[in-house]
């Protein structure tokens, strides 16, 4: 008999990027997290079956990234990117033949280009979902959905913004997996107690909220984050596992900046001649292309070779760790409290293989030992743990999020602030227009038509994306020209819509481009009871 359980969340996602035009810098941000996070995760639960070790744990992946991987267009887009990684895979091979440390490197990144590709187009047929849903049939892992666009909650004005992003993300994980998923993964954990009622509307059984979420929930939890509670409309909160989430994530304490582990800034798409990488770079723009040759090593700009052998022994090394502090972690608590607590511990799923690249070979390790080399910890998602105690505390959750000082702040600040009154503006807009325009039946009207449209730029200009990456001051035109697109396009549908004018080109050309949702219907934003405006905003 264990005595507790470990739940291991990964969340998936990634902000809506398809453009007509090939070779937009920000469409590597879908290649590179297929190529090394969502491919190889796919690997090491191959290889976990194949071993016959028992394990159990969560994805959650979200809407936009749904639509994303199975979109015909992204599709033959990446497969013609991962056959171009091959290609040069092959002249890295000869270029390094005199240099036996890096022709070795050379050598592992051509058998993973060439791994991905056969997974990718010959097993899964471009269809990586299909891998992830045969997994969640067979009980292996869960999986669950998050908001449309991923926007933040508990920024937005108005309740049907709200239910908008959590109805939406609801169906649209119905449409791909057959069934309604039992969790949503709440954007950046942001929650606040106004969001409560439309996740039971939205029959939302389970949410990972920030530690002091639950710590400081109304009244106080018994079991602290140990255990759920259940919120005042019946929705479990579980609480998230500081110890387990720091030793991971962060890379300055956390396992993912030790010195033998691959070093994520040097890439030959940098250190190379230009015009020996050019063809690999379709914008013309020096950039990552994923071939990294050398360790993190230590603090300074010097580096050395990467070593990979050492950094799978480093990889054991530190799941054996992680196993052991979890044992030690239950072992107490199973001492203090009445059940078996459980210990929750949510990341981001691009963390492992994309920014940490051998976090994928650390949790097939991990599941290993904790199959074969100890019984005081269980595997288990988080539906299974409430199918296993399903009575628990009722309290309501404290506002906050996962974010930097554990609240608002980095969506909303003097960097940018500005983008909400423009989506406020746009919630009341499409509310009304909703509620004038209900009586329509034809979804082929062209006001219909753009209706549904007009729903789609608000959703895409609301994602948490865009304000984080301003504050973060990473590609912060990119995020202000989407966010300042959309609303545009949402500006100009809306008064094309009130005024009878509607341009049936410029219409067909939104539809075909930001394509997302395409079952959407604008009377989804119709007025609730009272278009009472949400507290605290």
């Amino acid at each position: 008999m264990s005595k507790g359980y470990l739940a291991i969340i990964l969340h998936a996602h990634l902000p809506y990027i398809r453009h007509e035009k090939k070779g937009e810098l920000a469409e590597d941000w879908l290649y590179e997290a297929i190529t090394e996070t969502y491919i190889p995760i796919i690997i090491v639960i191959n290889s976990l079956l194949r071993k016959g070790v028992d394990f159990h744990f969560t994805i959650s992946i979200s809407p936009t990234l749904i639509s994303m991987l199975s979109d015909p267009l992204l599709q033959n887009r990446y497969q013609k990117h991962l056959e171009k990684l091959i290609e040069l895979s092959e002249k890295e091979l000869f270029r390094t033949k005199d240099s036996p440390e890096f022709h070795k490197l050379a050598g592992m990144y051509n058998y993973l280009f060439k791994e991905a590709y056969y997974y990718y187009h010959d097993k899964y047929k471009n269809q990586l979902l299909t891998a992830y849903k045969e997994f969640q049939d067979m009980g292996k892992i869960e999986l669950i959905t998050s908001c449309a666009t991923h926007g933040y909650l508990p920024l937005m004005l108005t309740d049907e913004a709200v239910n908008a992003q959590i109805n939406l993300g609801v169906s649209t994980y119905q449409e791909f997996f057959g069934k309604r998923p039992a969790s949503i993964w709440l954007p950046e954990c942001g929650f606040s107690p106004a969001i409560d009622p439309y996740l039971a509307e939205n029959n939302i059984r389970y949410f990972v909220s920030s530690s002091h979420g639950v710590l400081y929930a109304k009244p106080r939890p018994r079991y602290g984050f140990y255990a759920p509670i259940y919120t005042p409309h019946g929705v479990a909160a579980f609480g998230r596992d500081m110890e387990s989430s720091k030793q991971v994530w962060s890379s300055n304490e956390g396992y993912p900046g030790d010195y033998n582990y691959r070093e994520f800034y040097r890439d030959i798409g940098w250190d190379l001649d230009y015009d020996y990488v050019k063809d690999y770079l379709p914008s013309g723009v020096r950039k990552h292309i994923g071939f990294k040759y050398y360790k993190i090593t230590g603090k300074t700009d010097w580096k050395e070779p990467y070593n990979p052998e050492a950094a799978r022994e480093k990889a054991a090394e530190h799941a054996g760790n992680f196993m052991f502090n979890r044992q030690q972690q239950i072992k107490y608590l199973s001492q203090v409290m009445d059940r078996k607590p459980v210990i929750v511990s949510p990341y981001d799923a691009e963390l492992f293989g994309h920014w940490w690249f051998e976090g994928p070979m650390w949790l097939e390790y991990l599941f290993e030992k904790l199959h074969f080399d100890q019984d005081d910890i269980e595997t288990i998602t988080l539906s299974e743990y409430l199918k296993k105690h399903p009575q628990n505390q009722v309290a309501m959750p404290s506002e906050s999020s996962w974010g930097y000082k554990g609240y608002h702040e980095v969506w909303l600040n003097d960097s940018n602030d500005w983008i909400y009154r423009h989506l406020h503006e746009a919630e009341l807009t499409i509310i009304d227009l909703a509620d004038k325009f209900s009586h329509l039946m034809d979804r082929n009207n062209l006001i219909y038509r753009a209706l549904n449209q007009s729903c789609r730029e608000l959703l895409l200009a609301q994602s948490s994306d865009w304000a984080f990456i301003i504050k973060a001051d990473t590609m912060v035109d990119y995020a202000i020209f989407r966010t300042t697109q959309h609303l545009h396009n949402f500006t100009k549908l809306t008064e094309e819509v009130l005024k009878g004018e509607i341009n049936e080109d410029n219409l067909k050309y939104l539809e075909n481009n930001n394509r997302i949702f395409p079952n959407i219907d604008f009377k989804l934003y119709k007025s609730k009871s009272s278009k009472i405006l949400r507290k605290g905003v």
